[in-house]
């Protein structure tokens, strides 16, 4: 970290959350391929937005009928990822069976394939991309603190819905976490913010209570807490329409919150060798 005295935030999304499901959709398309082709070279760019899903992308396999197969499965890749991430039909947000699903897939062209594929045997360069962080000793996973505690609550709120000990959580969610540095070290939690979609049927004054009580009490302790310390938990209020049917999700808007969540990437898309440089 290169805070010495100050206020720094990250935040992180639950797998339910658009952005991230479009992660998600692109992760299950390029792991298909990789799984066929260990050499496949895979760009894949998702967009989702009510009942529509948008997966599209440039495959490079050195079977054709490779790129036929994944491409004629994709329709049921996508919602088997919709349904395992919790979403059942269109009211929690996307429904896996009747949504629509295009699939616009192009194999890769052997002009883009030459600047990858060195005649030498070497691999060229994919995209670029532009981020800042690095390992660090605040966490036992090496990361910095606010990023490490924010996915902490993210996974919380996935566990309590999926266990059923919270059954009106919804999959869409986002976290973040603010940590106060002195010295260059983080010494205090000064503020949490946590949305999470639920039901239609719980009232915001239950989410709050059962929001703090079970996912944030058990994540950050009260030792770690500032004297200034805060809560914000669906600080707009309620928050039943989420999912892609309250905002469109894209590939790579969230990517940044995987690896520091202090930067914008450049570009997106779940990828395997895409372009040589230009």
């Amino acid at each position: 970290m290169t805070i010495s005295h100050g206020l720094f935030s990250s935040e992180s999304v639950s797998e339910g959350h658009p952005d991230k499901l479009a992660d998600r959709i692109s992760d299950a398309i390029l792991d298909e391929f990789l799984t066929l082709d260990p050499h496949a070279r895979v760009a894949c760019e998702t967009m989702l937005a009510n009942q529509c899903v948008v997966v599209a992308g440039e495959f490079g396999t050195r079977d054709r009928d490779i790129f036929n197969d994944v491409r004629s499965r994709a329709d049921l890749i996508v919602r088997k990822v919709i349904q395992d991430t919790g979403y059942s039909d269109a009211a929690t947000g996307i429904s896996p069976a009747d949504c629509e699903v295009q699939v616009r897939f192009n194999h890769q062209s052997t002009d883009i394939a030459r600047g990858v594929d060195q005649e030498d045997g070497s691999i060229g360069a994919g995209d670029q991309g532009l981020m800042f962080g690095y390992a660090c000793d605040e966490t036992t996973e090496l990361m910095p603190a606010p990023m490490s505690y924010a996915h902490q609550l993210v996974r919380q709120q996935s566990e309590l819905r999926r266990s059923g000990a919270l059954p009106w959580l919804r999959p869409d969610a986002k976290s973040q976490v603010t940590f106060r540095y002195e010295d260059g070290r983080p010494v205090a939690v000064e503020a949490v913010v946590l949305s999470t979609q639920h039901s239609a049927d719980i009232d915001i004054s239950t989410v709050r209570d059962e929001v703090s009580r079970l996912i944030i009490d058990s994540v950050i302790p009260v030792s770690m807490r500032g004297p200034s310390y805060r809560e914000h938990i669906n600080p707009t209020g309620r928050f039943v329409t989420g999912g892609p049917r309250g905002d469109t999700g894209l590939t790579g808007r969230k990517i940044i919150v995987d690896t520091y969540g202090g930067a914008a990437p450049h570009g997106g898309g779940a990828f395997s060798g895409k372009d040589p440089p230009r």
